[in-house]
């Protein structure tokens, strides 16, 4: 439980066909359900340059308490990823309540009406479930395995008994454990973890109160601290609804069997209407902002820099993310080759862009070697920068970008499940576009990108209003700056 883009090639079209499945009992049925909210219709595709097609065939159709079901077929493995996204994260947390998202993701492991306490993971690991977990992040929170073929009905039971029937497992001390769970997660994954308070103070300033991204997902201590059984309960009443829920099955299984099992495990839950959509303007860096952080862990000191972008598959977006590979990203990048290898200012570099629904950044990441400075590596950067402006990104820059992307994309495509497999991108586009249909117009947006978009994003958005940030090793404090 955590909180939370391959050279071109051709995919084989996957027709929709059969699976043998076996499982557990179901629950008695509750009333009628109302009906689900219409779907927004997706954004217009770009042109398409030409390149190889490429798709993800599916089924996509509605049970009547309003949960949203996606099919994808693949009979090559005996094996099935199973994916349930809830519209559910950070985004969607008041203010007082930060962390409340991923603290109730490790509730949906406590058990539920008819499945014990831990035994979540322990029944799937027995039936040889693989690539299991669930993650909280600031637009969603996603549980996925994946099972072999003939234990699907099982995986569904699973699924099903959490999202319909989980109330009567929920008792002050299960609670308590978990905030101590959570709280603790929190110590080794930001307090105790090198530069982890470092990134928090990033997404606090980037995300100022009362933005709920503030959180920065995991939330604060006072925060889960905080949660009551009555507030548990209210957060799964709300969001845990099947019309705030998509369920996707990728791999080998009969559609009809399939369907079969989805309306007998999940037809019976009731149904609750999908909460208002969450509408939070995108915060703006309107001045420049410089801090030195205190590092208490990272034994290096540490230079980070932030620029606002656009949200989630908005404008720019593609171009912004090809640019940071022409930064970073390889040996050849501009910025590795300078500070890593001519200049040995770096230890390590990194450059990437981050889009959610409400709000994209981006940002250059550099360790500073020992015996060098912060104010050195900031000084390499502005120069990089710098000469991009003056000698824009070159096509063999772009193609060389363009190419890493796919290449990532279509390998995490080779897998059913786990975070980057067929179900998560269906699932991915359900939740940003409102169709999982968008493969390839993905994959065109960002063949689409020019080298003249790519200069053109790096002055609109890597400018003046920043965020610089200098962390120094407390031994160092005081040093250069």
């Amino acid at each position: 439980m955590t909180r939370t883009r391959l050279l071109p090639v051709a995919l084989a079209a996957l027709a929709l066909a059969g699976c043998k499945t076996q499982g557990a009992g179901s629950a008695p049925p509750p009333p009628p359900p109302p009906a689900p909210e219409a779907t927004p219709p997706p954004p217009a595709p770009p042109p398409a340059p030409e390149g190889p097609t490429v798709a993800l065939p599916f089924e996509q159709y509605t049970l009547k308490n309003g949960l949203t079901v996606i099919l994808h077929q693949d009979r090559r493995l005996p094996l099935v990823a199973v994916s349930v996204w809830y519209d559910v994260g950070g985004l969607h947390e008041r203010e007082g309540r930060s962390g409340f998202a991923h603290l109730f993701e490790h509730m949906m492991f406590q058990g539920s009406e008819h499945v014990g306490e831990d035994q979540h993971f322990r029944i799937l690991e027995q039936i040889g479930g693989t690539q299991m977990n669930g993650t909280t992040d600031f637009d969603r929170t996603n549980y996925f395995e994946t099972v072999p073929a003939n234990e699907l009905e099982t995986a569904l039971w699973l699924e099903s008994d959490r999202m319909g029937w989980l109330l009567p497992s929920m008792t002050d001390d299960s609670l308590k454990n978990q905030i101590d769970v959570v709280q603790n997660e929190r110590r080794q994954s930001v307090v105790n973890q090198p530069y982890g308070l470092m990134n928090e103070q990033i997404t606090h300033i980037l995300y100022p109160k009362p933005h709920p991204y503030y959180g920065d997902v995991i939330g604060s201590m006072e925060d889960i601290a905080a949660a009551s059984l009555d507030d548990v309960k209210d957060f799964f009443l709300t969001y845990y609804t099947p019309a705030n829920a998509t369920l996707v099955l990728a791999g080998d299984f009969d559609v009809d069997a399939a369907k079969a099992l989805v309306e007998k495990y999940f037809g019976p839950i009731t149904g609750r209407p999908k909460p208002a959509p969450v509408k939070i303007p995108a915060p703006a860096l309107k001045e420049p902002v410089r801090i030195t952080f205190p590092e208490k862990v990272g034994k290096l000191a540490k230079v980070h820099i932030a620029w606002m972008g656009p949200s989630a598959f908005e404008k720019d977006s593609a171009a912004l993310d090809l640019l940071t590979h022409v930064i970073s990203g390889t040996r050849s990048s501009r910025l590795d080759k300078r500070v890593t290898h001519d200049d040995l200012i770096a230890q390590s570099v990194t450059a990437y862009y981050q889009e959610y629904r409400s709000g994209g950044h981006i940002h250059i990441d550099l360790t500073v070697r020992p015996g060098r400075t912060p104010a050195e590596a900031e000084t390499a950067i502005d120069q990089v920068l710098a000469d991009l402006t003056a000698n824009p990104p070159t096509a063999e820059e772009l193609k060389r970008a363009l190419n890493n992307h796919e290449t990532r994309l279509l390998q995490g495509l080779e897998r059913l499940g786990g975070f980057s497999g067929r179900a998560e991108r269906l699932q991915l586009y359900h939740h940003y576009l409102g169709d999982p249909d968008k493969l390839a117009w993905d994959l065109a947006r960002y063949r689409a990108v020019t080298v003249e978009d790519l200069a053109r994003v790096l002055n609109t958005y890597l400018g003046a209003n920043r965020l610089v940030v200098h962390a120094l090793p407390e031994a160092d404090e005081g040093g250069a700056k």
